[in-house]
């Protein structure tokens, strides 16, 4: 397996491109499916995800062709030749779950295989089967795949989600857009990626009010058309990467960038003494003055603070003057870069889900093994401040959600190569 190695030490200066969401590309991908005409999303991230998502629509009968180098993603799924979802593809990604609403919606029927549990915690379908079944259709979980089935169609109705969650409300957002009559989601998902959706569901023709807030309410239509629509930037590599220049000091523009996209992260990197501007290409960070200062942090459905960012946060906390309190409120068991961290000399103290960092005046480089995506690219940050070598191995989860992390990074004046297996 690749590793990434980093000499630790450099200050960072220069531009950093962020590329298209992820997470808002995997849930745009299954829209094909509600559509005979093609569609077509540029901006796209290339990533193994995205690879993963393309096997998957491409094995339910669509066609799927990257163009441009992979920033453009065409798709089209004029015949659906298969509904059934099938484990050996979903067991490598949960995004796959997102087809359900679309099969239903459009071919009455689908058996999607059930994901299992990962890394960061179980994060269950059962609000995915809620959605569905109160749009009318019969599911039943037999012999590890939820067997759906609406033979007259999904019809209209009220789905308030108990709990926040962005993929149920992705799923019903896109199942409704088909079903006949008017649909309230409740207690909606309001991350950019909803709303990203929900403007490329509108390009296709579909009737949707109120993205963005937690009410959205969707008027069926009979068909959907095609539409080209550009992928949202992705708020997660664009904090990440505005965390670079913080952790490692310089100066940093992250083109493409928007604070609205990530309004909660950048007011406590400014309450740590980092200025965060918002300028004509994106959003240009810097740190000047020393160390930074140590912040609390409690992790929240958007707008809060995200928890893809909170490891990353962690690494940035570890060198700065007094402690701080990170809480986790999302996902069980997403400490785990914590152990990894301790071994650069990080003073860190977890106890459930909350963990409490006492800064140090330097890190020092270590080998370190990534157990999970976000963890991964936390420990290539705490390198990028290190005295001395860092070898992160295991990377494989980085290339899930990160596109050439490392070339990004030595364009800007960070000692950084990958190793590659073998």
């Amino acid at each position: 397996m690749d590793s990434i190695r980093i000499q630790g030490g450099a200050e960072l200066r220069g531009a950093i491109p962020i590329a298209g969401a992820k997470n808002a590309c995997l849930t745009l991908m299954p829209a094909t499916l509600l559509s005979e005409e093609p569609l077509t999303l540029t901006n796209a991230p290339r990533l193994s995800d995205i690879r993963t998502m393309s096997a998957l629509l491409e094995s339910l009968g669509a066609e799927v062709s990257a163009l441009q180098d992979g920033r453009v993603l065409a798709l089209s799924s004029h015949a659906i030749s298969s509904t059934r979802a099938d484990y050996e593809i979903v067991r490598k990604m949960r995004a796959s779950v997102l087809v359900l609403g679309p099969l239903l919606a459009r071919e009455g029927h689908a058996e999607v295989s059930l994901p299992g549990g990962c890394a960061i915690g179980a994060r269950p379908v059962d609000l995915h089967q809620m959605a569905m079944e109160r749009l009318g259709a019969e599911l039943e979980l037999r012999d590890g795949y939820l067997h759906a089935r609406a033979s007259k169609g999904l019809r209209g109705a009220v789905i308030e989600f108990p709990i926040v969650s962005v993929g149920a409300t992705e799923n019903a957002l896109m199942a409704a857009t088909l079903a006949r009559g008017t649909t309230v989601i409740r207690n909606a998902a309001r991350e950019p990626e909803i709303v990203d959706l929900a403007h490329c569901l509108r390009r296709m023709g579909a009737q949707i009010e109120g993205e963005g807030s937690a009410e959205i309410v969707i008027e069926g239509v009979d068909r959907l058309s095609g539409a080209t629509h550009p992928v949202v930037a992705d708020r997660i590599e664009l904090g990440t990467y505005m965390l670079a220049p913080a952790i490692a000091g310089g100066e940093v523009e992250c083109l493409g960038g928007r604070l609205d996209l990530v309004s909660a992260f950048a007011e406590k990197l400014q309450e740590a003494g980092i200025d965060v501007e918002q300028t004509d290409k994106g959003i240009r960070v810097s740190r000047k003055n020393g160390r930074v200062r140590a912040v609390d942090v409690t992790t929240a459905p958007f707008p809060g603070f995200p928890t893809d960012l909170q490891a990353q946060m962690m690494a940035l906390m570890c060198t700065a003057e007094g402690c701080s309190v990170l809480e986790e409120r999302i996902f069980e068991n997403r400490f785990m870069h914590a152990p990894e961290l301790m071994r650069m000399g990080a003073r860190i103290d977890v106890h459930g889900g909350t963990a409490r960092v006492t800064g140090v005046e330097r890190l020092r480089g270590a080998p370190v093994m990534a157990t999970d995506l976000r963890a991964s690219v936390s420990l290539i940050l705490a390198g990028l401040a290190a005295e001395g070598e860092t070898v992160v191995s295991r990377v494989y989860h980085l290339d899930r959600g990160y596109e050439r992390v490392e070339e990004k990074l030595r364009a800007c004046g960070a000692t950084i190569e990958r190793v590659n297996a073998g």
